[in-house]
């Protein structure tokens, strides 16, 4: 298993230089590539491997420009795309995939990502060494470039180096390998995941536990980056783009990045601390795609990256032997859980289906007898019920007490 650090490198005059001419040949050589690869695949239906892209590219000057490894990366990164295009359309005549897939194209004129294979970089006195072409050397005097090796990582642990341009910033991504661990957890306990906007998460499990992951801070950084583009672009023409707007872009982003990664970390200590070893998290394909809550509840819920943290907490169970199921979650909020309402998936509702509780005002919900409890709690034990026969799970465990009370935890405390 591998993991992925991100740095941000903050260049001088002469390796922003250096880094600009590295990415900028990068985006010449794929879209070099991506014009060869759809001329094959016109005039002859072919698609072009990898080895091909690099035997027929290779006097190719974008290509004598970088380091030989580097340029076959960029080359192979070309191939794969097209591969995965003609994936998709298999999957599609199958019908195994539903998306539409896109034939390939050329990318904007700008920088590209440029990455090292961990045999051409060297550790040189705390200092990573990356090689530049021969011609490099030839025209500029130049033969690498150090930036400096992260502490918390050992060199002989990294597999890849990419060199990542975004937004006016460039950023070192190191890939490494992941050790994985095996804590004293248990598969009967469950650990169920409702998502929302003002709280992000929702957590209930079967031992008696519940707590919620506040989103509304992160809601409100979305809300003032919106508004300050908004500013900005107003009486703009159309694709206008501005240094500024790069910076709170970026700063938004890394922002984005670090909720998901602290979010995902409290849903593990969790199921670490309390022997949770199953994680069921509730999801609708495509339910960004087709939302209809409003304008201003769509921009709010589709720029939340919820799906990027049910990514990353999928890849932390991996990691730590955690099983993860994911399971629609249609009528899940309608229902009740405390009556045992039936739960029908998304258009096989039956005829006259009635829920047995109400939600009867935001964040309530009253069951047949009365009893109120929290209403996202709710959401997230039925999501519990949709896979507890599959999976054998006994679900008596949850309490009445953690859907009335869960504990509300702090991205930022």
């Amino acid at each position: 298993m591998y993991g992925c650090q991100q740095i941000r490198i903050n260049p001088n005059k002469e390796l922003r230089a250096i880094l600009e001419y590295l990415c900028g040949e990068s985006n010449k050589l794929a879209n070099c590539a991506t014009y060869y690869a759809r001329q094959l695949f016109f005039k002859t239906g072919k698609i072009a491997g990898k080895y091909h892209l690099h035997r027929e590219l290779a006097n190719n000057p974008h290509f004598g420009a970088m380091y030989s490894q580097v340029a076959q990366q960029c080359l192979t990164t070309v191939a794969e795309s097209f591969k995965s295009y003609i994936g998709l359309l298999k999957g599609i005549k199958k019908g195994t995939v539903t998306q539409t897939a896109k034939f390939p194209g050329y990318r904007k004129k700008g920088l590209n990502l440029a990455t090292f294979p961990s045999q051409s970089v060297k550790l040189k006195d705390d200092q990573l060494r990356f090689p530049l072409g021969n011609k490099v050397k030839t025209w500029f005097g130049i033969d690498a470039f150090y930036i400096s090796m992260p502490t918390n990582l050992k060199y002989k642990d990294i597999k890849e180096y990419r060199l990542l341009p975004r937004n006016n910033e460039f950023y070192l991504e190191l890939v490494y390998k992941v050790a994985k661990f095996q804590p004293e957890v248990e598969a009967d306990n469950i650990l169920s995941i409702d998502h929302g906007l003002n709280n992000w998460l929702t957590c209930v499990s079967n031992i008696g536990t519940s707590f919620l992951i506040d989103g509304r801070k992160l809601k409100s950084m979305n809300q003032w980056y919106n508004k300050r583009v908004s500013v900005l672009k107003e009486n703009q023409p159309q694709g206008f783009w501005s240094k500024q707007l790069a910076a709170i872009t970026e700063k938004r982003n890394r922002q984005m990045r670090d909720a998901v990664n602290k979010a995902a970390r409290i849903v593990l200590k969790h199921c670490v601390q309390n022997k949770i070893g199953t994680v069921v998290f509730g999801w609708n394909e495509k339910q960004k795609d087709s939302i209809n809550l409003g304008s201003k509840t769509n921009q709010k819920f589709v720029q939340i990256p919820t799906a990027w943290l049910k990514n990353r907490i999928t890849q932390l169970c991996e990691q730590y032997g955690i099983r993860f199921v994911e399971t629609e979650e249609s009528y899940t909020s309608k229902a009740s859980f405390l009556d045992n309402d039936i739960l029908p998936k998304f258009g096989e509702k039956p005829k006259g289906w009635k829920s047995s509780g109400l939600r009867i005002k935001r964040g309530l919900y009253r069951s047949l007898d009365g009893t109120k409890i929290n209403a996202d709690c709710n959401g997230s034990a039925n999501i519990a019920r949709k896979v507890a026969i599959k999976l054998g799970l006994n679900l008596s465990g949850i309490s009445r007490g953690a859907l009335i009370s869960p504990l509300r935890s702090f991205i930022w405390s």
